[in-house]
């Protein structure tokens, strides 16, 4: 390998452990090394030196032992007259660069004020966000877990001109992955040229900006490793691990943008060890021989217009894009996109104006496959600022399309309506809403573009069971109005047939083993009763993706004989979680929180775990970050649970299931629920006065403690006695 890049990526880790532990000791001086140190709302505490080292950081002082392992991990500079060549020696100099990273970055989190705002989203002038806390964590783990971001960027630097950053930032998007972006170079960055060409950025649209320091390049390998940590069930302190499992399923790589110096080298000699390779614009030296990267480690120079693609090829990427014919960028990467009041040109429906999206099967006979119509004025045929009525009225037809799938098919189009640039979306049924954007208008997008949307991603994602689509989009209130109250009626029979649709009426469960992308012995049964914990899948669900994809990851399972029906366990249900968990579950509970629960991957909705002294349980969404009673926050409760194994006194699953009457059956069901947290409990609260009333019990809602009147046990306990809720004359949890 070249003796000029391992000299420049040693020499700049060299000047960042020197830069480090000079700011390590002007912290101990003037704040002391008992001052509280960490990345907010994490339970990962440090997440480089807790994942490679096991190491547990909560104070300045714990700063020291890592400055003392970034030392001994410093090689010499190569010699002039003396070069050997070992890749060895630079990957440690990467590892001590990321150990020094983190110790900047961690120091700067002492600061009053914060140099980011940690929160998903840019404003008010601020740009830099910093660490991701554990909610967007695990909000965004599901996408790499079910491949809709198959990966991310590290842009490092900046572009020649603000149109290249733009044209780099939204071909990456187009390919669905994460954009990471820090390290200015005399003032200017990727996060800076987009910031002046107005581009949207934050979490929401996967274009986010770490940081301007170079240090701040960290947050991206700190992210990639708590997914191997959360995900993956991996232990802290276990690097082999940690390494192989990024460099196996996160499929991330860096492009170096712009002058490349003695500390950009360095890390990307970091980033290597995780086996993401740097691909850039200058001439820098290359690494060409594979080793600890899939192929390449380092690649230059690459022409602006390949750069994406010549990354996602040396990385060895498998993206699959459906192109959808639109005048507008188009992929999950914009979904999260919104069009503000002063940015739109046209509004339909809302809050005061009658829309609807509605679906339903037709003969193949009554359908012309492609027809779009629209009825009503078309978007180049209104005002800037208008505000329409807007109907969505799709025929399918196909030779397995069956009714139940009408509203699996129904729900999509919130999904794929967002993925156009320049489109909001909102909502589903009776209560849609979107805005289209002044900068769409202006690219050619029209009315008639949604049903294009919706015409193209049905047929791509559900070939299996839609052979024609076709659309009619109403934007003219005396249609909207008319079909709003057949499609109200329609909707009311849906909901009465998934009400009367239990557990007991069917004889096959479906799994879901796609999370075992990230939890290799994870096994989830979808049940009528029982959704996906991830709250994205229920029974219906899995039965349509079994349909269109039959060797998929959702799978019919036999429930067979009935071991015990007031725990939910079955002789089927066992032989396939035992098989697919890679012979590590025997047994599974599907309503109990006790015995055998329900494994988890760490992207479910909730946690619930039982309170001893209360004899009942706690549940904990995961946008929750305060601390709950259990003495452990959301992300902590999340390292118990997560990864696949079994924990007898904590689940993990979605809000439906909170709804459910098989919810911890097994146990006594919803009386044993004595605190939520304030917002799950408030989104709640109509199901809970259900249950209430169900129960017999008048005031069950105000019975459950949130964080207003308990944090603690002792405190929950007060707070139930004084309600007499139920649990504390059950029989005994344990």
């Amino acid at each position: 390998m070249s003796k000029l890049i391992a000299t420049r990526a040693i020499r700049g880790a060299h000047k960042l452990v020197n830069r480090a532990e000079k700011e390590l000791n002007q912290a101990l001086k003037e704040k002391g090394s008992e001052t509280k140190i960490e990345f907010p709302n994490t339970g990962y505490y440090l997440p480089i030196s807790y994942g490679i080292l096991g190491q547990k950081i909560e104070t300045v002082g714990g700063l020291t032992d890592l400055l003392q392992k970034a030392k001994e991990l410093l090689p010499p500079l190569p010699e002039e007259k003396l070069w050997l060549p070992y890749l060895g020696h630079t990957l440690d100099a990467g590892m001590a660069t990321l150990f020094a990273d983190e110790i900047i970055e961690a120091l700067k989190y002492t600061q009053d004020p914060l140099p980011y705002l940690p929160e998903p989203m840019p404003r008010d002038g601020h740009l830099w966000l910093g660490a991701a806390n554990d909610v967007i964590m695990r909000e965004r783990g599901i996408e790499f877990v079910d491949g809709t971001a198959p990966g991310f960027a590290l842009c490092v630097g900046y572009c020649p001109t603000n149109e290249i950053a733009v044209k780099i930032a939204r071909e990456l998007q187009e390919k669905n992955l994460y954009v990471f972006m820090a390290a200015s170079t005399d003032g200017k960055s990727m996060a800076h040229q987009l910031q002046q060409e107005g581009v949207q950025m934050g979490w929401e649209t996967r274009l986010v900006p770490l940081g301007e320091d170079v240090t701040a390049c960290i947050h991206s390998l700190g992210f990639a490793t708590r997914v191997a940590l959360s995900f993956g069930g991996v232990q802290p302190g276990n690097y082999q691990k940690v390494l192989l499992y990024n460099k196996n399923r996160v499929f991330a790589f860096v492009l170096a943008l712009g002058p490349v110096d003695d500390e950009k080298h360095a890390q990307a000699a970091g980033a290597i060890n995780y086996g993401f390779p740097t691909i850039a614009d200058t001439d820098i030296d290359q690494i060409l021989p594979t080793g600890i990267c899939t192929y390449e480690h380092v690649v230059s120079p690459v022409p602006h217009d390949k750069i994406v693609s010549k990354a996602i090829e040396v990385r060895g990427l498998k993206i699959q894009v459906s192109k959808v014919p639109i005048p507008v960028p188009f992929g999950p990467a914009f979904q999260g996109e919104r069009v503000r009041k002063e940015e739109m040109y046209v509004e339909l429906a809302g809050p005061s104006i009658p829309g609807f999206e509605f679906l339903t099967t037709k003969n193949l006979d009554e359908i012309e496959d492609g027809k779009i119509e629209v009825i009503g004025p078309e978007i180049d045929e209104v005002e800037r600022g208008s505000q329409l009525p807007f109907g969505l009225w799709i025929e399918v037809a196909g030779r397995e399309m069956q009714p139940d799938f009408e509203p699996v098919l129904e729900r999509q189009t919130h999904d794929f309506i967002n993925c156009a640039h320049g489109v909001f979306h909102l909502g589903q049924r009776d209560i849609n809403w979107a805005r289209i954007s002044d900068e769409a208008k202006e690219k050619g997008f029209k009315f008639k573009h949604f049903g294009s949307i919706i015409q193209a991603k049905l047929h791509s994602e559900f070939s299996k069971l839609v052979d024609k689509v076709q659309v009619k989009i109403y934007t003219r209130e005396k249609e909207v109005r008319e079909l709003l109250e057949y499609a109200r009626e329609v909707y009311k029979k849906r909901d009465a047939r998934l009400a009367d649709l239990t557990d007991e009426k069917v004889d096959t469960f479906y799994s879901c083993t796609l999370c075992q992308s990230f939890a290799p012995n994870h096994v989830c049964i979808i049940t009528p009763e029982r959704s996906g914990l991830c709250g994205a899948y229920n029974w219906l669900d899995g039965k349509a993706a079994h349909k269109i994809t039959p060797t998929g990851p959702n799978q019919p399972v036999k429930k067979g004989k009935v071991i015990d029906p007031l725990k939910g366990q079955w002789q089927g249900i066992n032989e396939f979680v035992y098989v697919n968990s890679n012979k590590t579950v025997e047994f599974f509970n599907a309503y109990s929180i006790i015995e055998y629960p329900m494994t988890s991957c760490g992207c479910f909705e909730c946690i619930s775990c039982v309170l001893p002294s209360t004899n009942g349980i706690m549940i904990v969404y995961r946008d929750y970050a305060g601390m709950t009673p259990s003495g452990m926050k959301f992300s902590t409760l999340a390292g118990m649970v997560g990864g696949g194994v079994q924990t007898p006194g904590f689940m993990g699953h979605s809000k439906q299931y909170v709804g459910s009457k098989k919810f911890v059956m097994a146990e006594g069901g919803h009386k044993r629920i004595v605190w939520m947290n304030k917002q799950l409990k408030e989104e709640l609260a109509p199901i809970l006065q259900q249950i209430g009333e169900e129960e017999g019990i008048d005031n069950f809602l105000e019975m459950i403690a949130d964080e207003t009147v308990a944090v603690t046990e002792e405190e929950v306990l007060e707070y139930i006695t004084k309600m007499n809720h139920p649990a504390l004359s059950m029989p005994s949890l344990l």
